[in-house]
């Protein structure tokens, strides 16, 4: 039996109806979305392939020889009340559609069979279902549960509430096929996140990436569909697009932003039908592609300038993920730089600096324009033109001050918990914040007292003073 909120891996339609024609009929329609399905006449054997998981939304024959649609809707919604119900009756039985709603059914289609309005209630029923699998994560995710798959996230290295809450998101997602739309100034990793939901999808293709604004019109079909040969001059031979490298994956196409209007109607056709044409051909191919885009625009002020076609925007927002700037997160500006320095100074073949004092400070209180990715090249400089074993302030050039002091790092958070707490049961008093930074601090520089007293900004005698007064409340406690 599944778990009630345990998702397949893919989407797939099990259709119950004992006319096999009709069965034969509902598969070809279905198929032709590529939307893929398995068929059963006998509904005796319902819940034991319901069992192994694989089905997603279920079409059921309302009248049935031996065990009939009325009585298999009761048990499905009893054993698995996450999975949408389609109920297949003829017109001369809807007299019966009000008891099957009641009941728990998702929808109904009558008989015979309509296959666009098959097509459009499935499809409807996968997003309902991802939805409530969705919500049911995040509601857990709310009331505490941790990630369950934090390796989807290794690359992205951050402390901040919001990415954190970006990931519970993605993990909730990713069973989902439906498009996501990162936005986020450039630099912030959008490409990371990208990588990311790739990941926690479990597709088995690959994640291919282009991006598409340096690309016109001809070069954007070309690229992503491909051309046959002679399409134009220069067309010896027939060439693949990336959208077909991407099959049974994921296609990435950042700077969405800055597509022209005429690859919009593109763009806009590979979502809605899932099709394409490759240049000079007129034989159409299927994509299963997933679509994932990226941009450092404000898409508010393209819908309203008209620049950004409004239903494609609505298309490839399915899902919208915000990555906040660093200057947001400053909490993950240190962190960052020390990933960074081990990770230059592994491929440098030089031991790892520390940072003296005045350079965290600085690093902590500046605001970062080009996000990560200048974090990035300061952090590569820096290295560049120190040979010392501490990065000074002056070996990163023109450290202006930002927008925010680093002292407001430790105010409350989104969660209204005040950080502290995350190591303090209890608001800590002075004392016990001090013997906790100077602890540290001490384990830090592994015992070095002139590098701890360099982190803490005092002076050595100064902290040797803390060091005895720790000691000496310790040799009280336990005299």
């Amino acid at each position: 039996m599944t778990e009630p909120d345990q998702q397949p891996d893919s989407q797939c339609v099990l259709l119950i109806d004992d006319d096999a024609d009709f069965l034969a009929e509902a598969q070809r329609a279905l198929k032709s979305h590529a939307i893929s399905s398995d068929t059963l006449q006998d509904g005796s054997q319902a819940v034991h392939i319901l069992a192994r998981g694989k089905h997603s939304v279920i079409c059921l024959d309302w009248v049935m020889p031996g065990v009939t649609g009325a009585e298999l809707l009761s048990d499905i919604i009893r054993l698995f009340p996450y999975l949408p119900v389609i109920i297949l009756t003829g017109v001369s039985d809807l007299g019966n559609v009000v008891t099957c709603i009641k009941q728990g059914a998702y929808d109904y289609i009558t008989k015979p069979l309509d296959a666009a309005k098959l097509v459009s209630v499935v499809q409807k029923a996968f997003v309902a279902r991802e939805l409530t699998s969705q919500n049911r994560k995040l509601t857990g995710y709310l009331q505490g549960q941790p990630l369950a798959n934090p390796e989807f996230f290794s690359d992205i290295i951050t402390c901040n509430e919001r990415m954190l809450a970006i990931f519970k998101i993605i993990e909730a997602s990713r069973t989902s096929r439906q498009p996501v739309l990162i936005t986020g100034e450039t630099g912030v990793g959008k490409e990371l996140i990208a990588k990311a939901i790739h990941r926690a999808s479990g597709l088995k293709g690959a994640l291919v990436t282009v991006n598409v604004a340096s690309l016109d019109d001809t070069m954007l079909s070309d690229t992503l569909f491909g051309h046959k040969k002679g399409a134009y001059t220069g067309a010896t031979e027939n060439r693949m697009g990336l959208i077909e490298q991407a099959k049974g994956g994921t296609l990435f196409l950042d700077e969405i932003g800055d597509l022209s209007p005429a690859s919009q109607v593109r763009l806009l056709r590979l979502l809605q039908q899932n099709e394409y044409y490759r240049l000079g051909s007129d034989v159409l191919h299927k994509s299963d592609a997933r679509i994932l885009t990226a941009s450092n625009a404000q898409f508010d002020r393209l819908l309203a300038a008209g620049s950004f076609r409004q239903d494609l925007y609505y298309r490839v927002s399915s899902l919208h993920l915000h990555i906040p700037p660093l200057r947001e997160r400053r909490e993950d500006i240190l962190p960052l730089v020390r990933h960074y320095l081990e990770q230059i100074c592994t491929h440098m073949n030089r031991p790892v600096p520390r940072l003296s004092g005045e350079a965290r400070q600085a690093l902590l209180n500046y605001d970062f324009p080009g996000n990560v990715r200048e974090l990035i090249n300061r952090v590569s400089i820096a290295l560049t033109y120190s040979r010392n074993d501490i990065l000074m302030l002056e070996d990163f050039h023109d450290l202006k001050p930002g927008t925010k002091r680093p002292g407001t790092l430790l105010r409350r958070v989104g969660s209204q918990q005040f950080i502290l707490h995350g190591v303090f049961p209890e608001f800590p008093t002075l004392d016990e914040v001090e013997q906790f930074l100077v602890e540290e601090a001490m384990a830090e520089s592994n015992g070095h007292r002139g590098i701890a007293a360099e982190l803490l900004g005092i002076s050595r005698p100064t902290l040797q003073k803390r060091l005895a007064r720790i000691e000496g409340k310790r040799y009280g406690e336990e005299d």
